[in-house]
């Protein structure tokens, strides 16, 4: 994986905020995990209306990292999932239904993450 600055990982992260918000992500959230004890800098939340919405979802921040040269270390291929992983190393992607985000609560779990608003 190529070593990127703060502040290049922190453009990835808005560009594949950007590509949640271009295919209808709902209530898109970023936490600043630099201060937890995890190996990531970023999580970025995400909630899809559908299993079709949150694949589509998946689909295009998997092509994202590909069109910015990160790899990926791993990503949810398989379907009928409530939550669908993508991570980047330094910026994990969690596609959440609604229900599943409500009973999972990373957002409460990681109360303490500093909130980063684009």
């Amino acid at each position: 994986m190529n070593i990127k600055s703060e502040g290049e990982i922190l453009e990835l992260t808005k560009k594949i905020v950007k590509v949640l918000y271009e295919k209808d992500g709902i209530d898109i959230k970023i936490l600043d995990m630099k201060e937890s004890p995890l190996l990531v800098d970023y999580f970025v939340i995400a909630t899809g209306n559908s299993e079709t919405h949150l694949n589509a979802l998946r689909d295009a921040v998997v092509e994202k990292f590909k069109e910015e040269n990160h790899n990926l270390l791993y990503y949810d291929k398989d379907k009928g999932y409530e939550w669908l992983i993508v991570d980047g190393g330094s910026v994990v992607v969690h596609l959440f239904t609604e229900s599943a985000r409500e009973f999972y609560d990373l957002e409460g779990l990681w109360s303490e993450a500093k909130r980063i608003n684009i």
